[in-house]
């Protein structure tokens, strides 16, 4: 395992950001930035060997800062969204930053949630570590929190993202990876023609803000049903009105447990494929929800890598994470953390090619 650090741009105060480059002995490359713990770059082989860049990221660091994509980036402290960015612990009610198109609702941590901030990263033995601290009142969230991020790639071709938080005061926790996918290589056309596999029976129903009703609903029969793996561009030109997705998937399935699991157990989420590359990637998790996000408004982000730019479906962002909204539904599980206790989620990537 090898890691490398530099300097790679500044963020808005003038404070210099660091890229962080691991790579493992068979060629694996990620490349994590200081800017919302993200990853901006992730070079993987096809099946003849050939290696490509399979995320999407941008040109200039400082293009990172407040972008709508929340490129490759952690959110918080809570990713996705709270219904007008309202919620109650202890008979106590929070008012965070409405920051979604209308104004109407909380996503991904506010304006200036965890995915538009500098973290602190450094090597700690064959990981990369960030921390971010987060004051009392910050959006809106109570309690001054401590966040931590691990990437560590493993020679078995693996990328595991360990998850950890501790709290002064009652508060909510929801953190997540926001890397958007193309196995094809980044800028080479759309996700349409990727295959994927969601492990779940159900998916969350939600209104046309995409907040969630408290419902869980059935996938057979629905757009939904990716039980079976199928192409993601097959069902998605579906009556999405009558699911209230507009112009594609961005919703959150409810991953299938095991009764047997314990809250640490990670257990398999996702796999996306390309039959032309022969790229796969599995996806495990201890968390109980995926959301699928098919890069419905990437059009007009800022320019990608190597001059490209990118449009609508050149993407998919798997994010394991709680159930959207939960502080506002007592039958989705909690994401209230205490004083006294650590909130510990992972998601494992496994990288592996078809013949």
């Amino acid at each position: 395992m090898h890691i490398e650090t530099k300097i790679w741009g500044k963020d808005p105060e003038g404070v210099d950001v660091r890229l962080f480059t691991i790579a493992n002995e068979h060629g694996l490359r990620v490349q994590l930035s200081e800017i919302g713990a993200g990853i901006v770059s992730l070079m993987t082989p096809d099946r003849d060997g050939r290696m490509a860049d399979i995320v999407l990221g941008y040109a200039k660091p400082e293009d990172y800062f407040g972008d709508g994509p929340c490129m490759g980036k952690v959110p918080g402290r809570s990713a996705n969204r709270i219904a007008h960015g309202r919620f109650s612990i202890d008979d106590e009610t929070y008012q965070l930053d409405l920051n979604t198109a209308a104004g109407k609702h909380h996503l991904h941590g506010g304006a200036l949630g965890f995915a538009n901030r500098k973290w602190n990263g450094e090597v700690v033995d064959d990981s990369v570590v960030f921390t971010y601290a987060a004051a009392d009142g910050e959006q809106g969230y109570p309690g001054n929190l401590i966040a931590m991020v691990r990437y560590t790639l493993l020679e078995t071709n693996a990328l595991q993202v360990d998850m950890q938080a501790t709290t002064d005061k009652p508060t909510i926790v929801n953190l997540t990876n926001h890397t958007y996918f193309n196995l094809k290589g980044e800028g080479v056309g759309d996700v349409l023609d990727h295959h994927l596999r969601i492990y779940a029976e159900q998916y969350l129903d939600t209104d046309q803000d995409l907040i969630p009703t408290g419902k869980m609903l059935p996938v057979a029969g629905t757009p939904m049903d990716f039980l079976e793996e199928k192409l993601i561009g097959q069902d998605i030109r579906a009556d999405f009105d009558a699911l209230r997705f507009g112009k594609g998937y961005d919703s959150c399935w409810v991953l299938d447990t095991d009764k047997e699991d314990d809250d640490d157990s990670l257990r398999m989420a996702a796999v996306l494929s390309h039959e032309g590359t022969g790229r796969v990637v599995g996806i495990a998790t201890n968390q109980p929800g995926l959301q699928v996000y098919t890069g419905n408004w990437l059009e007009g982000c800022p320019s990608g890598k190597n001059g490209h730019l990118y449009h609508d479906y050149d993407g998919v962002a798997l994010e394991c994470q709680a159930l959207p909204d939960a502080p506002n539904h007592a039958n989705f599980p909690s994401t209230i953390l205490r004083p006294g206790e650590t909130y510990k989620k992972s998601i494992k990537f496994y990288f592996l090619t078809t013949l």
